[in-house]
């Protein structure tokens, strides 16, 4: 388990702890995903505000000053991250994910859920509206 601990304390909230900045805020969203066995390329955050967990619950949030749009050129995906993100980070998952939508067909369905099959080096996206897409792991590494 990684520390998610750092020189500057953060703050506490009921039950969770909240970075503010970007450094330390992003500090603390690749320490999730890296403890939680995440590709560290998911979140492609920029002006980060704050970042939040809750170990009890396992509740992330992420805020940034200004959306977001990044292309996984790997994949030649689009995807948006709103300038709120929050879900459930749990190990290789991220469950009831808000914030985060992905181009398909010129439409934008949101991912509400993001599971790592490692054994597999695959990485599958749900949508609400029942769309799932697969992927290679790599494809989301850090400066991709």
């Amino acid at each position: 388990m990684c520390s998610l601990e750092s020189t500057i304390p953060p703050v506490y909230v009921k039950g969770g702890f909240v970075k503010k900045g970007h450094d330390e805020g992003l500090a603390l969203a690749t320490a999730l995903l890296q403890e939680f066995g995440l590709p560290l390329g998911l979140l492609p955050l920029a002006d980060v505000i704050e970042v939040g967990f809750v170990r009890a619950t396992g509740y992330m949030w992420i805020v940034q000053k200004k959306k977001v749009e990044h292309n996984f050129k790997l994949i030649s995906k689009l995807v948006s991250y709103d300038t709120e993100i929050k879900g459930y980070i749990e190990k290789q998952k991220i469950k009831k994910l808000k914030g985060v939508k992905a181009e398909e067909l010129m439409l934008w369905p949101p991912v509400s859920e993001i599971n790592v099959d490692r054994p597999a080096g695959k990485i599958n996206f749900k949508s609400l509206a029942g769309i799932t897409k697969t992927f290679l792991v790599e494809a989301f590494a850090a400066g991709q």
